[in-house]
């Protein structure tokens, strides 16, 4: 297959964008790293790694996603998350794919590293996500936390294999981090639409949470990182709902 662009959109990401673009490199024949206000070294570790950098100011994660999508060369986008690595059976997979027919999207098999563990249960995994498409049919939407592709529904879903590594959590404060970061968009969202926190989604929804993740999602199977992550969803949950309840108090003031 011939023509793809690898769209990464970052924002401080020193940390991952060097591991993420030279897994790129093989499989790609540009890597566009779209950057919103960067003031650590991402963007000069991104160019000496190869990428093409374009700054921008944040539109939101579609908006941004979708402009960087048409600052591309190739009509075929390959969308990544600065976090996130391609395995040497991925990178085989996507090298050695026949030019698609019309009506067809990717999906890679991402699966997660929390602290240095892989996670293959608790409703991380399986975690299967359309990355690869034609722009010119396929597109981000929504905002806040919960961007998704709009495809035809004519589109026929092909899995490729091999793994994409999500490097997502390195340390448990930032796992605290980003709960408390994805808590406020979610409410955020919710009260845009005009929710309400209810009583039962207050007292019950936590609790639901945890039982569900722990349980009925298998996280026992990951052992303490399981446990761990059980109580942080119901953490998370119980917040948000609690954020919103705040935001709709201060709404009829």
């Amino acid at each position: 297959m011939k023509g793809i662009s690898a769209v990464i959109i970052t924002k401080n990401e020193e940390v991952n964008i060097k591991a993420c673009v030279d897994a790129l490199k093989p499989v790609v024949d540009e890597v566009l790293v779209i950057d919103s206000g960067s003031v650590d070294q991402t963007i000069a570790i991104a160019e000496s790694a190869g990428a093409k950098v374009l700054q921008t100011e944040w539109k939101g994660y579609s908006a941004t996603k979708n402009w960087g999508n048409q600052q591309a060369k190739n009509k075929w986008i390959l969308s990544i998350d600065a976090d996130e690595v391609l395995s040497k059976e991925l990178q085989q997979s996507i090298v050695t794919l026949e030019e698609p027919t019309e009506k067809t999207v990717f999906i890679l098999d991402r699966i997660t590293n929390y602290c240095g563990k892989w996670i293959h249960h608790s409703g991380w995994y399986p975690d299967q996500k359309v990355r690869l498409f034609d722009k010119e049919k396929v597109y981000w939407k929504g905002d806040y936390v919960h961007e998704t592709l709009h495809i035809p529904t004519e589109y026929s879903r092909i899995l490729l294999k091999g793994k994409l590594e999500h490097y997502s959590y390195k340390s448990l404060e930032d796992h605290w981090q980003r709960l408390n970061k994805y808590a406020e968009l979610s409410a955020q969202e919710m009260f845009n639409k005009g929710k309400k926190a209810s009583w039962i989604k207050l007292n019950l929804a936590p609790a639901f949470r945890f039982f569900r993740t722990l349980i009925l999602k298998k996280g026992i199977l990951d052992g303490k990182e399981g446990l761990i992550i059980s109580k942080r969803n119901a953490y998370m949950v119980r917040k948000k709902y609690r954020l919103l309840n705040k935001l709709n108090s201060q709404k009829n003031d």
